[in-house]
């Protein structure tokens, strides 16, 4: 196609940028054919959840695909965000109104801060990060809109996570895989959970049912049946920390309610409980999905004017204790419901999952079902959401199964370091 407009010197350096440019990207193309086929890969997991306490880093040796992947997690941590960070990112979570061009500038904050994080990580850990060959970020969920939730039928599902993959990839100089869930729901999915996808490749075992079960924000668990005619599938089953970390924050001054100490100081409210399992997002069929834009401490305040002056729920403790109650009751329902009378194996991760409270609450709530730390099955259960990610990542260079899995698609957008 003519140059116009342009004199002969200006069109011959257009043809040569774009001829570099070209070759350039194809150079990365290349590197990420490469990459597919290496026997072995090296991927770093990055998952900041709806409780935003920090980043979880997970350096993950990945090798096979699908039902053959086999992964070694070769370093893990988490990193604190501090107060500043965490209010800034509040400025937009779950919130319908907010001032937009914050949510435009975090975009591109979030990915630097992930970036200089996955720096320090390697820089600890002794990794050039030239042996990286990919990094799977989840990114900041900050508005999470499934239809249960804004039930306008001629409105999609859909989600949406900031922390830009390209700033990533140019800052750390690694091929980056991001934005997971847009596929997902462009594909007929909800956009959650994702862990499906991860748990069946790496923990199905034809010897047991297995429930792992995640206690983050919200709560979900995956559900891997020992037999192959049954169905695995994921699914929400409601609040997990979300509430108790809220009003753990407004009422005591603490980020979460540490050993389950300001629950098992009360007693349960069993009309609050009541009241707040009327929502129609428990009777929901399953596998769904939500967030805490439904699950909110505004949700929990107008059940709380419901109830009659000096009700128990008013105790700042009792509250605490009926809402670990309404966390492994929503969580033990859902079990059952969505297992048919099975029992086998819970393998449990996520905060919730150090909360003595809850856990105490879920074993009585569910006799059928063993409970184990997912270290039992080879990951811990803090690094479990991060090596989930890097698996997606994994799929999404070197996978060849995509149909196995309803919806079966290959999830990520890749960004080029240059």
């Amino acid at each position: 196609m003519p140059l116009t407009g342009y004199t002969a010197c200006e069109c011959t350096h257009l043809r040569i940028t774009f001829v570099a440019k070209l070759y350039h990207m194809r150079q990365h193309i290349e590197q990420l054919y490469q990459i597919s086929q290496k026997p072995e890969r090296l991927i770093i997991g990055l998952m900041s959840g709806t409780s935003l306490d920090g980043l979880d880093v997970a350096l993950c040796r990945i090798s096979g695909s699908g039902k053959n992947t086999r992964v070694t997690l070769d370093a893990f941590q988490t990193v604190d965000y501090d107060t500043h960070f965490k209010n800034e990112i509040r400025r937009v979570f779950a919130k319908k109104q907010i001032e937009f061009q914050h949510l435009v500038l975090l975009n591109a904050i979030i990915a630097e801060r992930h970036a200089a994080i996955v720096r320090a990580c390697l820089d600890e850990w002794g990794v050039p990060a030239a042996q990286i060959d990919l990094i799977a970020s989840h990114g900041q969920t900050v508005f999470h809109a499934p239809r249960v939730f804004h039930q306008m039928v001629e409105y999609p599902n859909a989600t949406l996570q900031i922390g830009d993959g390209d700033h990533l990839a140019v800052r750390t100089g690694i091929i980056t895989i991001s934005d997971f869930r847009q596929k997902h729901v462009a594909a007929g999915g909800e956009g959650a959970p994702l862990a499906l996808y991860g748990d069946y490749y790496l923990f199905s075992d034809p010897r047991e049912h297995r429930i792992l079960l995640n206690i983050g924000g919200i709560a979900n668990y995956t559900w891997l049946p020992a037999h192959q005619d049954a169905r695995p599938f994921a699914t929400d089953t409601g609040p997990g920390n979300t509430l108790l970390d809220a009003f753990a924050q407004q009422y005591f001054g603490v980020p979460f309610d540490q050993n389950g100490l300001l629950a098992k100081a009360g007693i349960v409210d069993r009309t609050l409980v009541d009241d707040l399992k009327k929502d129609p997002f428990f009777a929901a069929p399953l596998p769904k999905t939500i967030g805490p834009e439904l699950f909110s401490p505004a949700w929990v305040t107008e059940s709380l004017a419901r109830l009659p002056k000096g009700s128990p729920a008013h105790n700042p403790h009792n509250l605490m204790a009926s809402l670990a109650t309404l966390t492994a009751e929503t969580i033990a329902e859902a079990v059952n419901a969505g297992t048919a009378g099975q029992t086998g194996s819970l393998y449990l991760s996520g905060g919730g999952a150090h909360n003595p409270a809850v856990t105490a609450a879920l074993a009585a709530l569910l006799p059928g079902w063993a409970l184990h730390p997912m270290a039992d099955i080879g990951v811990p259960g803090d690094a479990k959401e991060a090596v989930l990610f890097a698996v997606l990542a994994n799929e999404c260079v070197a996978g060849t199964d995509v149909t196995s899995l309803r919806p079966g698609v290959t999830m990520g957008k890749i960004s080029l370091p240059g």
